[in-house]
């Protein structure tokens, strides 16, 4: 029973991530429907960019956010206004999907140049740390990157919620031709979700330097992952993504009492499939996705 209480929390902390990571795949297709396969491989390069400052300074990785949210930010901008807007509405998603493709090929091979394929990995002086609680055995890292993950959640909730520029982007998100009507500018208020979506990578590859082993491949991991988080929440539904985040999270690390973390990884894509067969919309996607 203990070890299904602790497996029980560390699947709590490991969906808090997944829920950050998602939730930028979540606004850029509730943008322009737009399929962002270089999201992950964003966040291994906030993870690499974090690692070499840890290494190079000797400071705590987390201080790289002050160079990587903003650095990524005018970068997710950046992509949407001079590549992503030139595609043709009919086809955006199919042309997103190529590009982007591309643009983490490019980034997993400049990583690779750099760094080789080396496994790298933080040495944290906390990083062997860990806390009880009620006879579970917590590791620090994982604390400190769900608590990274919640605040980061909370601080998008609020900014597309209680701002100016949250409305607008709601606005675009559920009716973009409506949101041109009634004077927002769409086209500048989609660069500006695309850089906070970007954002959330920076922020997430940071959380998830803490507590991985990283090397330039590793965005093939998690983007599967990802992607069927947000088709199981419901496209464009933030709370949605966050909520099939936790629930897939701990489903996946109770599976791995009984299997491999191999097998158990594919507890995604029976949920992608079942959600296509039955609910294709999301299971959050519906009611839920109006609020966003």
């Amino acid at each position: 029973m203990s070890l299904i209480f602790q497996s029980l929390i560390l699947g709590v902390l490991l969906g808090g991530l997944y829920a950050l990571l998602a939730a930028g795949l979540t606004l850029y297709f509730g943008i322009m429907r737009v399929v962002m396969l270089a999201h992950a491989s964003f966040i291994i390069l906030a993870a690499y960019i974090a690692w070499k400052f840890s290494s190079a300074t000797g400071l705590d990785p987390m201080l790289s956010l002050v160079i990587t949210i903003p650095l990524f930010f005018g970068i997710g901008f950046a992509i949407q206004r001079w590549l992503i807007s030139r595609l043709k509405p009919a086809t955006m998603t199919m042309m997103s999907v190529l590009i982007t493709f591309a643009i983490a090929l490019i980034i997993e091979g400049l990583l690779g140049q750099l760094f080789t394929g080396t496994q790298r990995r933080i040495n944290l002086p906390y990083g062997a740390s860990s806390i009880s609680f009620f006879g579970a055995s917590v590791p620090v890292v994982q604390i400190i990157s769900f608590a990274l993950a919640a605040l980061s959640l909370v601080a998008l909730y609020l900014v597309l919620k209680k701002t100016r520029f949250g409305r607008a982007l709601r606005a675009t998100i559920q009716h973009r031709e409506a949101a041109q009507l009634v004077g927002i500018d769409t086209d500048r208020t989609a660069g500006l979700g695309f850089g906070l979506g970007l954002a959330t990578a920076a922020v997430g590859g940071t959380a998830l330097s803490l507590q991985a082993t990283i090397y330039p491949s590793l965005h093939w991991h998690w983007i599967g992952p990802l992607m069927a988080i947000i088709v199981v929440g419901g496209l464009g539904s933030i709370p949605g993504a966050a909520i099939a985040a936790l629930v897939l999270g701990v489903m996946r690390v109770m599976l791995e009492l009984w299997w491999t973390p191999t097998w158990a990884q594919t507890i995604f894509y029976l949920a992608l499939f079942v959600t296509l067969m039955v609910r294709p919309q999301g299971f959050f996607g519906g009611r839920l996705a109006k609020r966003f």
